[in-house]
């Protein structure tokens, strides 16, 4: 296919781990959701961006998650649904690398190879809003409403090491999965959650290994998961 440009890196951010509390005050362990803009170029590696951290290794970071992108776009709708907090008033609400515009999570689909910068990413996933989001937003609901909006931000993995800084064009180079926007998969895996026929499609493709493990449990055992651990702690 033809390269072509999607849209425009806003935003470059990246931020040390820090402890972090639970919205009851108790202690949630380490987190990289306050992140900072950045100027100039940022390296980023396989593993994300240097001077990236994450608190928790077990379910953030990696090369699946090495760079979280969340759509500009969504916040004036946030704002408009929450009010004028002080955190949306401009990124990184989400804990996000990088914030962007002209794509969102409807525009993008599983897989797509883009560059940015110098780099080559691959669209590995989207995310799964966590109760980090509802300490740093004063909700107890936060996560689920996000995940609930389908504005869920998603993640790369590098395919070629390099450079990204703020004005960078998202350039799509390959769209392997042209029928599976993270939209669609994102209303499978939180609206749609025992649509077997679709499920089974999604098991053929290239999945990270926590989703291949979601998606072949919902089919054998044809109930839901348990998310309260993730979006309430």
């Amino acid at each position: 296919m033809q390269a072509r440009v999607l849209g425009t890196l806003h935003t470059v951010l990246r931020g040390p781990a820090r402890p972090y509390s639970r919205l009851d005050g108790r202690d949630g362990g380490l987190s990289g959701i306050a992140k900072h803009a950045v100027d100039g170029p940022v390296q980023i590696g396989s593993e994300g961006l240097a001077g990236d951290e994450q608190g928790d290794r077990r379910v953030h970071g990696g090369p699946d998650k090495a760079v979280h992108h969340y759509a500009l776009e969504h916040y004036d709708v946030w704002r408009r649904e929450l009010g004028p907090l002080a955190v949306l008033q401009a990124p990184p609400a989400f804990g996000e690398n990088f914030s962007g515009t002209g794509v969102t999570e409807a525009g993008i689909c599983l897989g797509d190879r883009l560059r940015v910068g110098s780099c080559v990413l691959q669209v590995s996933q989207s995310r799964q809003p966590c109760w980090k989001l509802n300490t740093r937003f004063g909700r107890p609901d936060m996560a689920l409403r996000v995940q609930q909006s389908g504005r869920t931000g998603w993640y790369y993995r590098v395919l070629e090491p390099g450079q990204v800084q703020a004005g960078d064009a998202l350039t799509l180079l390959e769209r392997p999965h042209p029928d599976w926007p993270l939209s669609r998969i994102i209303g499978l895996l939180y609206v749609q959650v025992l649509d077997f026929a679709q499920l089974r499609e999604l098991a053929r493709l290239p999945l990270p290994p926590s989703w291949q493990k979601l998606v072949r449990h919902r089919l054998e055992r044809q109930s839901v998961e348990d998310w309260d651990r993730r979006t309430l702690g």
